[in-house]
């Protein structure tokens, strides 16, 4: 391989630099390791060894290859031995004082052509850059964790970054295996600030009260794909990370509401039940096993009530054919009966709100969420308002599980959760478009290699319809009065005149 850094220097032998160096060896870079702790070098050293005997072992490397790689990875007594290197990839603590610190020490050892990237995951590259003497040879260069099983790199350019640096790093990206997403030097830049919406949403729908950690997990994963639940993730990843990323973004956005933290992580990290590595977080963990109560059953209905449903109902049709499948005797008059189930299907507004504007029966009136098309959900949502019988409840219930599909019966929230979540992801990248963060195209890329989502948040948007998303987040505006389902200009705009939202302007 014909690497275009040929030398590369990693400063800060963590798991991150490990992957790195690991990465740039495979590549066909000369890979010099240097950590200020004493023998954290030589350990990084013998584990990046241990991860090349392992594949060896598996048959996916050859011994000649597995010495080659091996031949590659040296350690630095000095940071002076970086002196040779066309790049050096920083990936110390994350403080500001300490990266700035380091590469203006760097900036005099090494000579005028090498590159200089910090491998900052929360930080401005700018301000890192600040006291440097030639800060155009500086950029970010984001890797994830595990570094070779994450597949995308966030090269960052900051305010005085040349752009032929950032389309070196990208190459060079590309050349280590894995996809270069450009983004620009804000806060979270691509990744972490995408991923704003799908766990804070979440911990607002369950200080509502409106459904406890399992449930909203389950709704998320099987009405849209998600491969685990906001709170799975949250105790894979671990509060003492996540939090922190959380409280960041907020504070960098100069407390833009929709990345406003809950109080819920706050205590849970100060208690020390940050999640899975502790065994105790959203769930408890016994031998690294996820522990949760069992799902209830659907109740026994002996006697089904008749079903009317509101004109006014989301995917209308769609739900009549499903009510006439599962056997319920619908009625198609213009008032419910007294003794009818009476469904709603509202886009944003609560059940307690639609029963007050249509006139009907609060106690009789149960929701579905339809945001999304029941044909390509595992999971039907209900949610009651405070005034609704138990018996339509049940009946509601066990009408919607007749034919085996899961139901979860929530509280009464605006937009349900899966509204909720879903508008606000599409949202928070919509206004990352407006910002002009990113390509709508790297967003894409970068949400769907980094966070593992089913789809990217604008092909979600397109899925489900702009126009729709946009109706959930301006009635979830009426219902609560909070800016932080204000719409995007970005979103408004394509969704009122039905563009994509892939969609680039020329």
């Amino acid at each position: 391989m014909n690497p275009n850094f040929k030398t590369t220097g990693i400063v800060g032998t963590g798991a991150m630099g490990r992957g790195i160096a690991q990465l740039a060896a495979q590549a066909g870079s000369a890979v010099i390791l240097y950590d200020s702790q004493a023998d954290a070098s030589a350990k990084a050293q013998a584990d990046v060894f241990l991860q090349w005997d392992k594949l060896l072992a598996k048959g996916r490397l050859d011994e000649p290859r597995t010495a080659l790689y091996k031949s590659r990875v040296v350690c630095a007594a000095a940071l002076a031995e970086l002196s040779v290197c066309d790049l050096v990839v920083e990936a110390i603590v994350e403080k500001l004082d300490a990266k700035a610190d380091l590469f203006a020490a760097l900036e005099t050892l090494v000579g005028s052509h090498t590159v200089l990237a910090t491998n900052t995951s929360s930080l401005s590259v700018t301000a890192i850059a600040a006291r440097l003497k030639n800060p155009q040879r500086f950029a970010g260069m984001h890797f994830f964790n595990p570094v070779p099983l994450m597949k995308v790199v966030e090269i960052i350019a900051g305010l005085k970054t040349d752009a032929a640096v950032c389309a070196a790093l990208a190459t060079y990206t590309r050349q280590l295996g894995h996809t270069p997403v450009q983004a620009a030097d804000t806060p979270g830049f691509i990744v972490n600030h995408a991923g704003r919406g799908y766990g804070t949403e979440a911990l607002r729908i369950v200080s509502e009260g409106i459904a406890d950690f399992a449930t909203i997990d389950r709704i998320l994963r099987d009405q849209v794909g998600f491969r685990l639940g906001p709170f799975e993730l949250m105790d894979l990843t671990a509060l003492d990370v996540s939090h922190p990323v959380m409280e960041s973004v907020y504070r960098q956005y100069y407390e833009e509401p929709r990345y406003r933290p809950t109080v819920i992580t706050a205590q849970r990290l100060a208690g020390g039940v940050v999640g899975k590595k502790v065994g105790q977080g959203f769930y408890s963990y016994i031998d690294g096993a996820q522990q949760s109560a069992a799902e209830p059953v659907a109740p026994r209905v002996d006697a089904m009530p008749p079903v009317w449903v509101s004109p006014r109902a989301a995917r209308r049709a769609q739900l009549l054919k499903l009510l006439k499948d599962l056997g319920a005797e619908v009625e198609t008059g213009q008032a419910p009966s007294a003794a009818a189930l009476t469904l709603v299907a509202p886009l944003g507004f609560d059940v307690t709100t639609v029963a007050i504007v249509e006139r009907l029966d609060p106690s009789r009136t149960i929701g579905i969420d339809l945001l999304v098309d029941d044909a390509y959900t595992k999971r039907r949502v209900l949610a009651t308002n405070p005034a609704t019988r138990s018996d339509m409840r049940e009946a509601a219930h066990a009408l919607m599980a007749r034919d085996g599909k899961r139901v979860s019966v929530i509280r009464d929230s605006g937009g349900f959760v899966t509204q909720r979540v879903v508008a606000t992801i599409v949202n928070i990248a919509s206004d990352m478009c407006q910002q002009g963060i990113c390509s709508p195209a790297d967003l894409e890329t970068a949400v769907k290699l980094g966070l593992a989502y089913p789809m990217g948040p604008l092909e979600m948007g397109n899925c489900y319809g702009p126009a729709n998303v946009l109706e959930v987040l301006f009635n979830m505006q009426t219902v609560y009065g909070d800016p932080r389902y204000r719409p995007s200009p970005w979103l408004r705009r394509r969704g009122a005149i039905g563009l994509s939202l892939l969609h680039e302007e020329a």
